[in-house]
């Protein structure tokens, strides 16, 4: 990637402003602006995380904003309340004082001299979310919002509950909040008040797996700040960014097809990252992308955005299952018009020729190995392997060998008729590519509760032998299936840890079924290009660990199946402030393959700040089983000043599955 320095307007930084909050709250904000804004006053590009500007994005941060203020926009860095070097504390995610305190930074950006008073939002994740949430409260000159990653639906398209099913992921990211959120503000900027801060902020601090556990049906908690609920609330320009290899690739089609605000889609072959500096390769040039958006809706100039396609998509060719790529091989696609479906009706094994047949299923509960990370981040060892094993044990239906490629653009939706054998359930449906090498590559995926088959607001228990009808919508895919090629569904009963079992492992039989397949007239090659990427000046940082990452995988003595996978994002130290900033986590997942209800997830982190002669560290442990009936959560947060046990706090949660 191309790094510069030669914008043509001179950047000045004010690492920590102070902005107050109607409640008095101060917000630390970095803001990185052209040295003339006050006599050439420019828009604002806000991003409000609460992954620490400091030390947290600080790598990233470093490569964009300084770029977009060059070309004359003062970027908005935020530490939202409770997290890096502002006051306050948090109380969840996505919180209505979250976003009142986004629209309070802005009013104060709005009248300062250097502002225009027109602004946008940017984000990933996190910031993904809530850019397009605080848009959809139509806030005074709020003109456009770039977001990556994000989704329109945060109960059936987020961490939590896909398709009803609990993710193992609901566990990992309230593990990771309760350790990012545990460290304290970096004295150098707070002064001597940062141990008062600190404390204050471990003793109200929450697990998060509890209100997520409490509200385990679609109900007002995951309406507020879900999109989908009133599309027609966006009214500025969206932009909307995706990877394949993502656990958010489905809102880039869902806002393109839903709101009617200008909007348009890019989606790559990315994992969890910002798309100029993503995996796997190609890269593009994200920022000059951004600025054509940014310039077109926040200053008014004609960059042609308007005309850009609907959709600009990497349509990846078929490769051997592996567990990273460094490069995806395909092409750039443009889609403008709804992708016509193919049907395949189910046949006895068969995908394509319907008769009649009856399948049980009931697969182990160890079913799922292949599935890899829900939302691969470390450049290392986290997309799904080899289909094969889990194969074996699902119920399979297949074509024979394709006589011409197929361009498969969309999400594939498999409809079933099946009967189940005990009062709950769940489904893990999956289309994989049957190469002639004997691999077996995982396209895409989707999933139901099957006690949620009519609602996700209103799950009920469902009758044993009684017959019932289903459609699973599997995520959007752009993959190219070459001729010699075989296209399997794989359905199973199980898929651990990516979803967490249902209470009963009775199993189904399946009578029925199709693929909708959607099928885009072949590409000859690129139809849309990018330039390269390029950013500002790299992170001046020292390595003093580097990351590494394990994966392990045995049968103990008793026959339960332990996956440990050990992630150390290694340790960093700023040149310039001199803090140095490591964690790393282990995390365990543990199933008997007869028996879901011995299902048990573990997660330890460590997460450390030093600088000279001063050092902190926090270990947090969260770990999640379920009876029949009831959830148990356990949390732990130690804070340690030096080896000194400073703070203790333990959580635990019991709460009654519902529908789960």
């Amino acid at each position: 990637m191309k790094h510069r320095s030669d914008f043509p307007r001179t950047v000045i930084e004010w690492p920590d402003q102070r902005i107050a909050m109607p409640d008095g709250v101060e917000l630390s904000v970095r803001i990185w602006l052209p040295e003339d804004a006050a006599t050439n006053p420019v828009p604002a590009i806000l991003e409000h995380l609460p992954y620490r500007k400091r030390d947290g994005t600080i790598a990233r941060d470093e490569l964009t904003h300084p770029y977009f203020a060059g070309y004359g926009y003062a970027c908005i860095r935020v530490d939202i309340r409770g997290n890096g070097d502002s006051d306050g504390l948090m109380a969840d995610e996505y919180t209505r004082q979250e976003w009142d305190d986004a629209l309070a930074v802005m009013d104060w950006v709005r009248a300062q001299p250097w502002s225009t008073g027109d602004w946008g939002m940017m984000g990933i994740s996190w910031g993904g979310f809530n850019c397009l949430q605080v848009a959809a409260l139509r806030p005074a000159g709020m003109k456009a919002v770039i977001s990556l990653c994000s989704t329109v639906d945060r109960y059936a398209d987020d961490i939590h509950y896909k398709g009803g099913c609990m993710l193992g992921e609901n566990l990992g990211w309230a593990s990771q909040m309760l350790a990012y959120s545990s460290r304290p503000p970096d004295p150098e900027v707070v002064g001597t008040r940062w141990r008062d801060m600190w404390l204050e902020r471990l003793k109200a601090q929450p697990f998060l797996l509890e209100p997520w556990l409490t509200h385990q049906r679609r109900d007002a908690y995951w309406e507020h700040g879900s999109i989908c609920e009133d599309f027609d609330a966006l009214e500025v320009a969206v932009l909307s960014i995706g990877g394949w290899h993502d656990g958010y690739r489905n809102t880039p089609s869902a806002l393109v097809a839903n709101i009617s605000a200008p909007v348009k889609a890019i989606v790559g072959p990315w994992i969890h990252k910002y798309p100029h500096f993503a995996g796997p390769e190609p890269r593009i040039g994200f920022l000059q992308e951004a600025l054509r958006w940014w310039d077109r809706w926040l200053k008014g100039v004609e960059t042609g955005v308007e005309d850009d396609p609907a959709q600009r998509l990497w349509l990846m060719d078929t490769v051997p299952p592996t567990r990273w790529l460094d490069v995806r091989p395909g092409r750039w696609i443009a889609v403008d018009e709804d992708v016509p479906m193919q049907v395949f009706p189910f046949g006895n094994g068969v995908l394509g020729a319907a008769e009649a047949f009856s399948v049980p299923v009931a697969s182990p509960q160890t079913c799922g190995a292949g599935a890899g990370e829900y939302f691969p981040f470390t450049f290392d060892e986290d997309f799904p392997g080899d289909q094969a094993a889990d194969d074996a044990i699902s119920a399979c239906f297949e074509t024979v060998q394709l006589d011409e490629t197929t361009d498969v653009v969309g999400a594939p939706v498999v409809s079933l008729r099946l009967t189940p054998r005990a009062q709950s359930g769940q489904i893990a449906v999956r289309l994989v590519d049957l190469r002639p090498d004997g691999g077996a590559t995982l396209i895409s995926h989707g999933f139901l509760n099957l006690r949620h088959h009519a609602s996700h607001a209103n799950p009920e228990d469902l009758t044993p032998g009684v017959e019932i009808d289903v459609a699973v919508i599997m995520d959007q895919c752009a993959y190219r299936l070459p001729a010699g090629h075989r296209l399997r569904v794989a359905v199973s009963t199980a898929y651990w840890p990516f979803i967490w079992p249902a209470p009963h492992a009775g199993g189904v039989t399946i009578t029925a079924g199709s693929l909708a397949l959607p099928v885009r007239e072949t590409a000859l090659g690129d139809e849309v290009a990018f330039p390269p990427p390029e950013a500002a000046l790299a992170w001046k940082a020292t390595e003093l660990r580097a990351p590494a990452l394990t994966r392990e995988s045995k049968v103990l003595a008793d026959g339960t199946s332990l996956l440990r996978i050990t992630t150390d994002n290694g340790e960093m130290r700023d040149d310039a402030h001199g803090l140095a900033t490591g964690s790393s986590c282990v995390e365990a997942w543990r199933i008997h393959p007869d028996d879901p209800l011995s299902a048990q997830a573990r997660f330890d982190w460590v997460e450390t700040m030093d600088r000279g002669d001063w050092s902190v560290h926090t270990r947090c442990h969260a770990s999640l089983w379920a009876s029949r009936d009831t959830w148990h959560g356990r949390a732990r947060v130690e804070a340690y000043e030096g080896e000194n046990l400073v703070f203790e706090k333990d959580f635990a949660i019991d709460i009654a599955r519902d529908g789960i």
